[in-house]
C-alpha cells in the first residue's frame, strides 16, 4: 500500500496546499486580471506591477506575459528560491518580504498590484493594505482574491483543506476564522487606507465533486500539479455573493 504524501507547505516533494491554490486558481486570477484591465483601461504592456503572496511565480509570471514589470513578494524564502528555480526567462525580480510591511519597496512605484494568498492569512489586514496603498501610484490599481467568512468557505477552509485527514492539503492552524474577510471587512480597510473600492467578483469550481475529486487524486498521486486547473476548472460568478472565493479590485485615487 502507498504512503500518504506528506504535507508541506514550499517543498516541491510534498503536496502543497499554497501551490495547490495557485496553480488551480491560475486560469481564473488570469481571467479577471484581463478583466479588471479592459475595465479600468490599464496599459499593461511596461506597467510596473507587484505581487504580493508570490509563491513559486505562477501569477508573476502571467502578469510578465502581459508586458508587465513585475517585482513578486513572498514571505517564504523556500517559496522565493523555488521561484526563481522555475522562472523561464520571464525577468521577473523575487523577493522575500512579509505583506504586513514592504519596507524595502519605494513610495508609488508600481500601476498595479495583485495580492494573493495574504488577505484570509495576515493578523493584520490593515497594515498589509496600507503598505499596498502606499506603493501604489497615483490612479494605481489593486487586484485581491481571498475567502469569504460564510458557513460553506468554514467548512472548506477550515475543515475539508486543514482538519479532514483525507482532504487536508495545509497544515492545522494556517486559516483561522476571524481571517476569512467578508467584502464588507475588505472594503472597510481599504477606505481606510485611502483606496476605494470598484469591484468585487465571487469565483467558484466547476463543481464541489471535481473539486474534492481533484483533492483527492492529487493526495493519492493520481493526478499532478499541472493537471489540477483542468480538473477543477474555476468560473468567474459575477452578481452573486461570494460563497467561498472571491475577486476584488480597488484604486488609488489621483
Amino acid at each position: 500500500m502507498a504512503l500518504p504524501m506528506r504535507i508541506a507547505l514550499d517543498s516541491p516533494d510534498a503536496v502543497d496546499g499554497r501551490h495547490l491554490r495557485a496553480v488551480t486558481f491560475q486560469p481564473v486570477r488570469m481571467q479577471y486580471v484581463h478583466r479588471t484591465l479592459e475595465r479600468t483601461g490599464l496599459d499593461p504592456v511596461g506597467a510596473p506591477a507587484l505581487v504580493v503572496g508570490s509563491i513559486r511565480g505562477d501569477l508573476a509570471r502571467g502578469l510578465a506575459a502581459l508586458g508587465m514589470d513585475v517585482c513578486a513578494v513572498d514571505p517564504a524564502p523556500a517559496a522565493t528560491r523555488l521561484a526563481q528555480e522555475a522562472d523561464d526567462g520571464a525577468a521577473v525580480r523575487y523577493r522575500t518580504a512579509a505583506a504586513e510591511d514592504l519596507g524595502a519597496l519605494p513610495d508609488a512605484a508600481f500601476a498595479f498590484a495583485y495580492y494573493a494568498d495574504t488577505f484570509e492569512i495576515t493578523p493584520d489586514l490593515p497594515a498589509v493594505i496600507e503598505h499596498a496603498a502606499r506603493v501604489l501610484r497615483p490612479g494605481g490599481v489593486l487586484v485581491y482574491d481571498t475567502v469569504a467568512r460564510t458557513v460553506v468557505s468554514r467548512l472548506v477552509y477550515l475543515g475539508a483543506f486543514q482538519a479532514i485527514p483525507a482532504t487536508r492539503i495545509v497544515p492545522p492552524g494556517r486559516y483561522r476564522a476571524e481571517r476569512l474577510r467578508p467584502p464588507a471587512e475588505v472594503a472597510h480597510a481599504l477606505a481606510g487606507a485611502g483606496l476605494r473600492s470598484e469591484d468585487v467578483c465571487g469565483f467558484r469550481p466547476r463543481s464541489i465533486g471535481a473539486l474534492v475529486r481533484a483533492v483527492l487524486d492529487r493526495k493519492s498521486g493520481r493526478l499532478h500539479d499541472e493537471d489540477l486547473p483542468a480538473a477543477v476548472e474555476f468560473l468567474l460568478d459575477p452578481g452573486h455573493a461570494p460563497v467561498v472565493t472571491y475577486f476584488g479590485t480597488a484604486r488609488k485615487p489621483t
